[in-house]
């Protein structure tokens, strides 16, 4: 399965009420970094059927984005139970990423 797009509309059921661990990447399609990112992302969300991996566009989520204190993308998260266990800002490899989950 591919990352998902996460907005403010499907936010709730698909990742605070996930009964899977839960990839997010906060992204825009003019930063550089992301776009380095995004084929990691989609790769780990075709490999991982135990987790879900979603993007969230900060420009068109501006409300999620500033939920979570987004100062720098990318950043990614990883959200479990509906609580962070993980985040880190910047572009990073696959191996940096999957030790996240």
């Amino acid at each position: 399965m591919s990352a998902m797009n996460i907005n403010k509309n499907n936010f709730e059921s698909e990742v605070m009420n996930s009964d899977k661990p839960v990839l997010l990447d906060f992204w825009a399609p003019w930063c550089g970094p992301c776009r380095m990112v995004v084929p990691i992302i989609d790769e780990i969300a075709e490999e991982r059927t135990d987790i879900k991996v979603g993007k969230i566009n900060v420009d068109e989520e501006p409300e999620l984005a500033s939920k979570f204190k987004i100062m720098s993308i990318p950043t990614l998260m990883v959200i479990k139970d509906g609580q962070i266990v993980n985040q880190v800002m910047g572009a990073r490899p696959k191996s940096a990423i999957l030790e996240m989950l």
